[in-house]
């Protein structure tokens, strides 16, 4: 018998968010993860309120937001909101009930800064990475960086002279010019740079996102932004691995492309206490001269070298992740404080998505 067609169904419902889940969704180990790290920074988020006044929206609830956008690659705060008031799902992860009121979207705007003051983001990755869970998972002795180029929200037009001269077009007409990070600056982002990613390749307004990866499953356990420029792979590299190697209490490892060849990379890593497993950059320049590789036998002769070269390739996948799913291709915040901000949590919601599939196996 046909069933009788009813617009609107019942007015109320009394099934709850988490009956409506499937018991298998993966989000399901995500959202067990993520509580279990905000209830351990619970104190400092305390920090970051004042004693008395009116309440806030919860730090938790906002950063579970923040972690949603970059899982279904949301492109605004704004459509974030409007999804989260009418999807169950995402109700359910952040822990709003149905009948909850959404935020405004500025409500991000005001309380990000907050949340970069008090490196919440920063303490949240140590915290999930030193997780019961976690921690067996990761090598402290192995390790792989790299870097990748995250586009501006700025436009070419914007770049211009810093003495304010230039034409009266708003910077609309450029060709021809002679365009320097010495002489120009983005009047939207004065903080981007123009970098060119290789010969013959179009230069853009940029910043530089690094990460350091752990070689036994590929997860991200360190990340910084910098300006773009030739060497801010390297001494981004430096202070990353220092930090490891001081936390390890041993000589580590680390595997890196041909970029990092040079003589004063590879001699500061191993002050540091860093083998460095580093790509020979042995190609021809341009007056017919092979280049000489500051890596030599010493190193390459040893199995780790190239077992360290085959794991560094893996690192391109947390870029290719954060850049095809999550936010990480063309931010959409200005300054390098809120770049550094939105890329950790790209490489947070990278190992939530990886940790579960890696406890499961």
């Amino acid at each position: 018998m046909r069933g009788r067609f009813t617009d609107q169904g019942g007015l109320f419902s009394y099934i709850a968010p988490d009956k409506r889940v499937p018991a298998n969704h993966p989000l399901r180990k995500v959202r067990e993860l993520v509580r279990d790290v905000l209830s351990d920074l619970n104190r400092s988020l305390g920090r970051l309120y004042a004693s008395e006044g009116r309440p806030s929206i919860p730090p938790e609830q906002l950063l579970s937001a923040l972690l949603l956008q970059v899982f279904y690659g949301i492109r605004s705060e704004r459509q974030l909101m409007e999804q989260l008031d009418y999807n169950l799902l995402y109700r359910w992860f952040v822990g709003l009930s149905p009948d909850d009121p959404v935020w405004d979207p500025t409500t991000f705007t005001k309380n990000r800064e907050r949340l970069q003051n008090g490196d919440v983001f920063t303490k949240f990755m140590t915290r999930l990475l030193n997780h019961s869970q976690v921690k067996p998972l990761l090598s402290d002795e192995h390790f792989s960086v790299d870097g990748t180029l995250i586009e501006a929200w700025a436009s070419q037009k914007s770049f211009r002279p810093k003495d304010g001269s230039g034409d009266d077009d708003d910077g609309a007409n450029f060709h021809g010019q002679k365009r320097k990070n010495d002489t120009h600056a983005s009047t939207s982002d004065p903080n981007s740079r123009l970098y060119r990613k290789a010969a013959g390749r179009e230069a853009k307004l940029c910043y530089m996102g690094h990460a350091t990866m752990e070689n036994r499953h590929g997860l991200a356990v360190a990340g910084m932004v910098t300006h773009a420029t030739g060497t801010a792979e390297r001494r981004a590299s430096e202070i990353m691995l220092k930090a490891k190697s001081k936390a390890a209490g041993r000589r580590i490892t680390t595997g890196e492309d041909k970029a990092y060849d040079t003589a004063d990379h590879v001699a500061n890593l191993r002050a540091i206490n860093v083998t460095p497993h580093v790509t020979q950059n042995q190609a021809v320049t341009k007056t017919g001269k092979t280049r000489n590789s500051a890596i030599d036998q010493r190193t390459t002769r040893h199995q780790g070298y190239g077992m360290s070269q085959s794991r560094r390739a893996m690192i391109e996948c947390i870029f290719g992740w954060g850049k095809q799913h999550g936010t990480m291709r063309k931010t959409k915040h200005r300054g390098i404080a809120r770049v550094a901000a939105d890329f950790l949590l790209n490489l947070i919601a990278y190992n939530l998505i990886r940790i579960p599939k890696l406890l499961a196996a």
